[in-house]
């Protein structure tokens, strides 16, 4: 004989009880597990390089990749995208700096750090960035130049330091001669110096460019000439 149901009347309170707690700690359960999707996590500092090496399995140029890879994509994170400022740049410098050590013959670090992250509008984060790239420029200038230019760059229209901007200026100067360079790199010295009213010094340079034999192009030894000619009458005009 088959058992009748039972109404929903007979069902004890207490059942009932059960069941809205057990509804309620699953929205909970949810509702938790939704918060975390969207919340940012902070970005960590860098395993130590010699543990990424180790990890590398004797292809550091692969672990490289992976590596920058993950920084790169540690901005979009599940339900959230984090503005670069939001970084700990301490941090990020670190993984920049293993991440080009892993692979020395790469501009990836040294173009996100001096085009990307040093974007930001936050000086004192900007210049973490450039102390990074300016620091780099020294191991290898051959490779390096053009991230230490933007470096200069930077400095100068988005920082207004001229000083900083003259300082990796000079750098790339001195450590760029010999090597194949646009000759505008070697003049930004003393662009930066006429631009802080400092006419003498950019004499200087500018013929010591020429005198030395760094500048080899006609085009670009008469424009050199033409602007020697600008500082010798902005010079008289102080003068008098």
């Amino acid at each position: 004989m088959a058992n009748k149901l039972r109404p929903v009347s007979s069902v004890p309170h207490f059942a009932w009880l059960l069941l809205a707690c057990a509804l309620l700690l699953q929205l909970a359960w949810r509702w938790s597990q939704n918060n975390e999707a969207v919340r940012a996590q902070p970005l960590p500092a860098p395993p130590p390089l010699a543990a990424a090496r180790l990890a590398s399995l004797g292809d550091p140029l692969a672990m490289a990749r992976g590596w920058l890879l993950y920084l790169q994509a540690f901005e979009d994170q599940p339900g959230v995208s984090l503005p670069w400022r939001s970084l700990d740049y301490d941090h990020l410098a670190g993984w920049l700096e293993n991440g080009l050590a892993l692979d020395p013959r790469s501009q990836y670090a040294l173009v996100a750090a001096s085009e990307v992250y040093a974007g930001v509008s936050d000086p004192l984060r900007t210049r973490r960035m450039l102390d990074f790239v300016a620091r780099s420029f020294n191991d290898d200038p051959a490779r390096r130049w053009p991230a230490m230019t933007q470096a200069a760059l930077v400095a100068k229209h988005q920082l207004h330091d001229l000083p900083l901007a003259l300082a990796y200026a000079r750098q790339l100067r001195l450590q760029t001669a010999g090597l194949q360079v646009p000759a505008w790199v070697r003049e930004m010295e003393a662009f930066i110096l006429e631009d802080m009213d400092q006419l003498e010094s950019a004499q200087i340079v500018l013929g010591g460019l020429i005198q030395d034999g760094q500048i080899t192009d006609p085009h670009e030894l008469a424009f050199l000439a033409r602007r020697l000619d600008t500082l010798a009458r902005k010079l008289s005009k102080n003068v008098q």
